[in-house]
């Protein structure tokens, strides 16, 4: 019988496991944390999102961290696949907005305690406590090394035809993320893309940007500019934070940031408050504004523009005191101010630690690993599925979507390819 050994009990490192044991293999999880899961029992708001219900394409698309890679794998086990894997395991699963696919319960821990049924059913051993401390490897045919098994920390040895590497990134390492699998891969010659944090939020410089914090803003459009160029830009709901801005469309902007200041650029955020029209337009909407509010307060003036709390840093980056009349507003001022309303900007200092990060941008190299087996193409029997691979996506169910697709591979092929 194959014996397979998966390291890592998240998303990937279970799926691996599940479909390892399904196909016949004697399966081993070792997991150093005390339970397995616990990035899942966070994720989604502690909802669990596991997957979306997008067209393979646009699941590629929102996989910005080298989802082209994972064409091989989504079309083997697919989001219809990760639907009626959980329904099966009698977990059933219901479509939000934007096609985020949650637990109808909406607990993250029934779909843990699922996941982890399904292991013990199959007769996995799951060894929780077990800190992993490196690869046993031996050379084989043809000058090509191959597994032989992992050491733990307690100098216990765990041998193996196959081992499965699903140690997750380098975020949120309270949850035993702490990038243990990086090491691994470069002691067995892996070339390991730095990782860098990716769906997290931005801190500012600016001193206003903090005075908003707790400010939520709907329907605007973020624009990253790198060096004073146009790099990235999203639409839809922002957060302003004591240490700068977060929410949904700056954490999806978050990872080419990340790796923009990675590279020495300088990086400003602009934010267009008013999307749906055009400059022109605005400043028709503004000028019909001052017109009836033409004997108030500038600050006045604008209640129905803008949130009360915005008022003031806006007209601030527009060079208009508050208390100024609003019948005393020249043309060009107005103008200045209706750009300042299509672009508020700010200078972006950095990301918050890599450890506060949703997922992690980077780790072993794609191009170092069958995107159809996730065997490595280095040293036969070793896999790698998850985010220890250079693979990242935007919040949606995405990431955990790659997770299982990656790690149902590199179990099926874990058994198939010993077979062979």
């Amino acid at each position: 019988m194959n014996s397979v050994i998966v390291v890592g009990a998240g998303p990937a490192g279970m799926m691996a496991a599940i479909k390892a044991a399904e196909n016949g293999a004697q399966v081993t999880v070792l997991e150093k944390m005390a339970r397995p899961g616990k990035k899942m029992l966070i994720t989604g708001k502690g909802r669990c999102n596991i997957t979306n219900v997008a067209e393979k394409q646009e699941l590629i698309k929102n996989i910005p961290g080298n989802g082209k890679f994972l064409h091989s794998c989504l079309k083997a086990y697919d989001n219809e696949d990760v639907q009626l894997f959980f329904q099966g395991l009698d977990v059933p699963v219901k479509t939000e907005r934007g096609g985020r696919v949650f637990p109808v319960s909406d607990r993250a821990a029934d779909v843990v305690e699922a996941m982890v049924l399904r292991l013990h059913e199959l007769g996995v051993r799951l060894v929780t406590d077990a800190r992993v401390a490196g690869l046993l490897l031996e050379d084989g045919t043809g000058g090509v090394r191959r597994i032989a098994g992992v050491r733990t920390a307690d100098g216990s040895e765990y041998h193996g035809s196959a081992v499965i590497v699903a140690t997750g990134g380098a975020s949120y390492p309270g949850t035993g993320s702490t990038g243990d699998g990086y090491g691994w891969a470069s002691e067995a010659g892996h070339h390991v893309v730095k990782p860098l944090p990716a769906l997290v939020p931005l801190e500012a410089e600016d001193d206003w940007v903090k005075e908003l914090s707790g400010l939520a803003l709907k329907n605007v459009r973020a624009v990253l500019l790198s060096d004073g160029e146009r790099a990235a830009d999203m639409f839809g709901e922002m957060l302003f934070t004591h240490f700068g801005v977060s929410g949904p469309i700056i954490l999806s902007l978050s990872r080419q940031a990340a790796q923009l200041m990675d590279e020495g650029h300088f990086l400003e955020l602009e934010i267009d408050l008013k999307p749906a029209l055009t400059l022109e337009q605005l400043d028709a909407r503004l000028l019909r504004d001052f017109e009836k509010y033409q004997r108030k307060e500038i600050k006045n003036g604008m209640k129905e523009l803008l949130p009360g709390r915005l008022i003031e840093p806006v007209l601030d980056a527009a060079y208009l005191k508050p208390e100024r009349m609003v019948n005393t507003v020249t043309r060009e001022e107005r103008h200045r101010l209706a750009q300042v309303l299509k672009g508020l900007g700010m200078v972006i200092s950095g990301t918050r630690p890599i450890a506060e990060a949703i997922v992690t941008a980077g780790g072993v190299d794609v191009r170092e690993i069958n995107p159809k087996t996730m065997e490595s193409k280095l040293v036969r029997g070793l896999y790698f599925a998850g985010e220890v691979v250079d693979v990242d996506g935007y919040t949606g169910g995405f990431n955990l979507q790659a997770a299982f697709s990656m790690g149902a591979a590199a179990g099926n092929w874990s058994v198939w390819n010993s077979e062979g």
